[in-house]
């Protein structure tokens, strides 16, 4: 497969997932192995919605929003690897496996997301994905997404 050295801006990112503010939770994708890997970062910012929330005086990443940013992540990396997509493409999730929660996510980190391609049968892709904060990992996950 083609490893392509484009970085892919939130611009870009735009232009494959449909997710917008406050809810794209990826800011790069970068070191695309075409069907098979890709790196995403977020940079967590103490000004982010959720930590209004979760929890005011000592803020934490929620775990959902960083298994949703490791999904958006392996979404890019399948819309990404196919040809011909159109703007209606998309991703869909079928299940969400062996979610492990390592390490909390707190203001000032920058979370790097590694995800691979596990196995492609026509419309269904398994990936798994690791969350890390500097080489420490955070949390971890198996998916199976529906390309329609």
């Amino acid at each position: 497969m083609e490893n392509t050295s484009k970085v892919f801006s939130i611009e870009d990112i735009k232009k494959l997932l449909p997710h917008r503010h406050p809810f794209l939770l990826i800011d790069r994708v970068e070191n695309v192995v075409s069907g098979e890997s890709c790196t995403a970062y977020k940079n967590v910012s103490y000004d982010a919605w959720f930590f209004q929330g979760h929890f005011p005086n000592a803020p934490i990443m929620p775990g959902v929003l960083i298994i949703e940013a490791m999904a958006q992540a392996a979404g890019v990396l399948a819309l990404s690897s196919i040809n011909n997509i159109s703007n209606t493409d998309s991703v869909l999730f079928a299940s969400i496996n062996n979610a492990k929660f390592k390490r909390q996510v707190i203001p000032g980190d920058t979370l790097r997301i590694e995800v691979k391609v596990t196995q492609k049968r026509l419309k269904i892709w398994k990936f798994e994905a690791h969350a890390f904060v500097k080489d420490e990992l955070s949390d971890e996950a198996e998916f199976v997404a529906v390309i329609p």
